[in-house]
């Protein structure tokens, strides 16, 4: 069979999947989407301002760790950098890179707060949303970039092709809501499974509806890219509520969070 029989057979299953509901089909192997997701992550690392205090980085990195441990799914390399922006956001790379800015931890009140952000896009990895939303780029657009990175033709060219257009098209946080509401569900698993509690998840939901509200401008990235807190706050309330238990707070989280609010002002997200 032809490599582009071969590709016309895959886009065909991708089609038919996404038609009759099946389990996600994906054209990109897990070490195509490591491989994007790192030189992704390298762009971002240019254009992003980070927190360099090594004891509130070196903080997140163990929570993301010990989340990380939680996922099932490929062993991904996970990574965890902390943004020096002001906006309660955060966002997951192809293949395990996470950022959380700094904004998250300023609004927290708790510790497991910070975790349900955190296990949340863990949770976007493990279950690899982002290569279904390059599949269905590919399937939808065979830009030259993506499809080259996916056949192997492109080499590290393709493949770095293919991560700059993740970022200019910002494919990574096109996330749909089934993958949204995915991702809650499994996160709220790896909360309980590392030993969080659950809550916190539900609680920062309703942090960003006051802040919404309150100071728009701190949330607007957020909810531009994902669905409203109000529907995810009703739906995970009840699953919450029939488990409790874990570590709702920590003074390494306070100590922390006061460090980070003793330097100078986060800046805001750049908005295009």
């Amino acid at each position: 069979m032809t490599r582009l029989l071969r590709l016309a057979v895959a886009i065909a299953a991708a089609w038919l999947s996404a038609a009759t509901g099946a389990a996600q089909f994906s054209l990109v192997s897990v070490e195509q989407e490591i491989e994007i997701g790192r030189e992704a992550n390298a762009q971002v690392r240019k254009e992003t301002p980070e927190v360099r205090d090594a004891q509130a980085t070196a903080y997140v990195r163990a929570m993301g760790g010990r989340m990380a441990r939680q996922a099932a799914g490929p062993a991904y390399p996970y990574s965890f950098a902390l943004a020096d922006y002001r906006d309660i956001n955060a966002f997951a790379l192809p293949g395990g890179p996470v950022w959380i800015n700094r904004g998250v931890l300023h609004a927290a009140t708790t510790e497991s707060q910070v975790a349900g952000v955190l296990a949340h896009e863990v949770a976007h990895i493990a279950q690899r949303h982002a290569a279904s939303q390059l599949t269905k780029g590919l399937v939808a657009n065979l830009g030259l970039g993506l499809l080259g990175a996916v056949l192997g033709n492109g080499g590290g060219a393709g493949t770095a092709q293919a991560a700059a257009g993740l970022l200019t098209n910002g494919i990574f946080l096109k996330f749909s809501r089934d993958d949204e509401r995915e991702a809650d569900r499994v996160g709220l698993q790896l909360m309980r499974r590392a030993g969080w509690d659950a809550r916190g998840m539900v609680e920062l939901f309703e942090i960003l509806q006051r802040e919404q509200a309150r100071n728009p401008g701190s949330v607007e990235t957020f909810f531009s890219s994902h669905p409203s807190p109000q529907d995810r706050i009703e739906r995970l309330r009840d699953e919450v509520a029939r488990q409790r238990g874990g570590t709702r707070d920590t003074p390494q989280f306070q100590a922390v969070k006061a460090r980070l609010l003793r330097m100078p002002p986060p800046k805001p997200m750049p908005h295009n």
